[in-house]
């Protein structure tokens, strides 16, 4: 059994110098070298803790019983010696300093004792250097086990990130300029297999497998882009199309912030992203998108063709009756001269009664199909319908045409005429106003049509409102015209519609029926 370890009590006051505890294994068979050398470190403030082997099986069992902060042993000693007190403390992996205290000991047992790892050489006759080299070795100690403790963390902290990041659907990157001026890759994570088709070994280091892919027609921006972050060091945000040496082509978004490295060199790291599904679905909608507003467009012409139809219809069969019934009882009438006058004024009844269908037949033509948009024009149809809303409803309609000659392709004026329309009835069933003002009037290019309420007005959740089909249907109107739509409010209250839609040149009837021919 190796002995105790013997704790020295302090002697007299406490010294303002002390210094912490300290724990000392002494490999050593002469108890007053141990007491001479504890000396030593009381006089320096420490308030050592000790304990004395003089064995191999003695200093195993005190090395792996409990921690120590330093090794002190005697060159020769009965059966043991400092080199195989090296040995076993190598054996054992201990990064512990080991000086030698010796009182005698030849120069080439202390370089083969230092070159087998021993961390000093110390007589016992001179221990002034004792302390010094303690605290040395004890820092360098301290040194190394933080050395260790902040790789160990290091590679934690790298584990992790490789986790993350390989675990990422996008591609986390590290990038910079190569010295040809192009831009490389310096990090990659897995995920670039999956992007690239390629190992991401393969990708670092140089550029050949990475700026060669850009499309030519996207390479220009990704290039810009690059000099611009780097000279304001603000983020890289760049979409563009890549094309790999399998032919296959695929959208990317590159997503990064730079910085600069302590050689003063701009690197980027950030998320590369495979966006060509999204691509693809955005292509799809427009594709979509453009093909519901041409079967708009197509069942309008649909509806107007029908409209037309009813209005010749009605006008031609219904009205015709209605005046030939009115011809009739100006016959009956004249032909009752020898019977009551009760009975010329029930005919006077019928005729003004044929009188307000005949009216009513004239008002649902006009609206069905206004007759006189194609034979006067755009301004004389909206003043026909301003005068038949106003006479209708009691809603003052003032309208100012600055252009009669303003002649729109059809489509485009029908289309102004039909939403005109549909703004005179949201006025009498919503607005609750008293007065609409219309002007029509050509800026630049584009045909105007301003229609204005001093209504209660809009609000701005009205819009946002499941069932506006109103507005929307209007919207879309227009941008099917290629014009648009715009909502002003009215001070003190009311709104102001504005439609402008480009000014075609006028087609023939002619043409227009060539244009409907094809149902697509």
């Amino acid at each position: 059994m190796p002995p105790a370890i013997k704790p020295d009590a302090p002697r007299g006051e406490p010294d303002s110098t002390a210094k912490p505890p300290i724990r000392l294994l002494f490999i050593e068979d002469s108890e007053n070298d141990v007491l001479l050398i504890l000396h030593q470190f009381r006089n320096a403030g420490y308030a050592p803790t000790h304990l004395r082997v003089a064995s191999p099986a003695e200093m195993r069992a005190a090395l792996e019983r409990e921690p120590w902060d330093l090794i002190l042993c005697d060159h020769n000693l009965p059966g043991f010696s400092a080199q195989g007190a090296l040995r076993l403390s190598r054996e054992l992996a201990l990064d512990l300093p080991f000086i030698i205290v010796s009182g005698v000991m030849q120069e080439d047992e202390a370089i083969a004792a230092m070159r087998a790892g021993a961390h000093d050489y110390l007589s016992k006759n001179k221990l002034d250097r004792l302390i010094p080299a303690v605290e040395r070795e004890l820092r360098e100690v301290a040194n190394r086990r933080e050395k260790r403790q902040a790789e160990h963390t290091l590679r934690q902290s790298e584990a992790r990130l490789r986790a993350l990041t390989d675990n990422i659907p996008g591609v986390v990157f590290q990038m910079g300029y190569t010295p040809d001026r192009t831009l490389g890759f310096q990090y990659l994570s897995e995920a670039a297999a999956m992007l690239f088709g390629a190992p991401a070994e393969e990708l670092i280091g140089g550029s050949s497998g990475w700026m060669s892919w850009l499309l030519d027609e996207d390479l220009p921006g990704f290039i810009d882009a690059a000099e611009s972050s780097a000279e304001s060091l603000s983020t890289l945000n760049w979409e563009g199309r890549i094309q790999l040496p399998t032919g296959e082509q695929k959208w990317i978004n590159l997503r990064s912030s730079p910085r600069l490295s302590e050689c003063g060199k701009v690197v980027w790291e950030g998320v590369m992203w495979n966006i060509t599904h999204s691509k693809h679905v955005e292509a799809d909608l427009r594709e979509s998108r453009s093909q519901l507003a041409a079967l708009s467009n197509h069942l309008q012409r649909i509806k107007e063709e029908e409209r037309e139809r009813i209005a010749r219809d009605v006008h031609d069969v219904l009205g015709g009756t209605l005046v030939a019934m009115k011809f009739e009882m100006s016959l009956l009438e004249s032909k009752l001269d020898s019977q009551l006058a009760q009975a010329r004024e029930r005919a006077r009844n019928v005729g003004r009664m044929v009188d307000d269908a005949i009216a009513t037949v004239g008002r649902v033509t006009r609206e069905l199909r206004p007759g006189i948009l194609k034979d006067f024009g755009l301004a004389a149809a909206i003043e026909s319908q301003g005068e038949d809303f106003a006479q209708r409803t009691g809603i003052t309609c003032n309208i100012l045409c600055t252009d009669h000659d303003l002649d729109p392709d059809y489509d485009t004026a029908l289309a102004l005429f039909r939403i005109f329309q549909e703004a005179l009835t949201n006025v009498s069933k919503h607005a609750g106003g008293t007065e609409v003002r219309v002007r029509l009037m050509q800026e630049g290019d584009e045909v105007v049509l301003e229609i204005a309420d001093d209504g209660c007005g809009l609000a701005a959740t009205d819009l946002q409102k499941p069932r506006s089909f109103g507005l929307r249907g209007i919207r879309e109107r227009m941008s099917s015209l290629g014009g648009r739509l715009e909502l002003n409010p009215v001070a003190p209250h009311g709104t102001c519609l504005v439609l402008r839609a480009p000014l075609l040149p006028y087609q023939s009837d002619e043409a227009q029926n060539n244009n409907r021919s094809d149902p697509r």
